[in-house]
């Protein structure tokens, strides 16, 4: 089994990263994490090369997370809540994914997309709401072929104490991990 984990944090021992290990910790397989921060990643140019050809223009870091996005069983997105919404980084590597929509809506074609179970873990704190960076997440697991996502693992309280310290939150985590590597149904768990 293989588990793609995108962390948008740039943090690497932040809330959303302690979160982020204590899930790889529970995963069975192989489990890789591209750090939007620190990845070779550009965003997208909407140069359009994706609404006619399969792939990219742009050459770098995502065009190794392409293949491993194909095969992955997988794939959970990661991030801080920014202004309610998911981290500049993570949409920057988000906005990559263009390449699969213009696949089925431009080229009408079903792209090399292995169907996958998806999860979101989302932290922050302030006064915002975490559902216009959930319904983000949302629309980029489905653009990568994940047709069974678990209830989003959320912490909105780090202003006052760390995501780690949240039982509940762990717990949500834990059970997040279970659903990815038992391939049962979030109602089971």
């Amino acid at each position: 089994m293989k588990t793609l984990i995108i962390n948008g944090s740039p943090r690497p021992n932040g809330d959303t990263a302690s979160l982020v290990r204590r899930l790889a910790e529970h995963l069975r397989g192989e489990v890789k994490i591209v750090d939007a921060y620190r990845c070779n990643i550009s965003p997208c140019v909407d140069c359009r090369y994706c609404w006619q050809n399969e792939g990219c223009a742009i050459s770098d870091g995502m065009q190794e997370l392409y293949a491993y996005l194909e095969s992955c069983d997988n794939a959970v997105i990661a991030s801080p809540v920014y202004f309610s919404e998911l981290t500049g980084k993570t949409l920057d590597l988000g906005s990559r994914l263009q390449t699969y929509f213009c696949a089925r809506f431009f080229r009408n074609v079903s792209p090399r997309l292995k169907e996958k179970r998806g999860g979101i873990i989302l932290v922050g704190g302030g006064d915002g709401s975490i559902n216009k960076a959930e319904d983000t997440a949302r629309i980029l697991l489905r653009h990568l072929n994940c047709r069974n996502i678990f209830p989003t693992v959320s912490y909105h309280n780090t202003n006052s104490s760390p995501a780690a310290s949240d039982l509940e939150t762990l717990s949500k985590t834990d059970r997040l991990a279970l659903f990815l590597n038992q391939y049962s149904s979030p109602e089971e768990l």
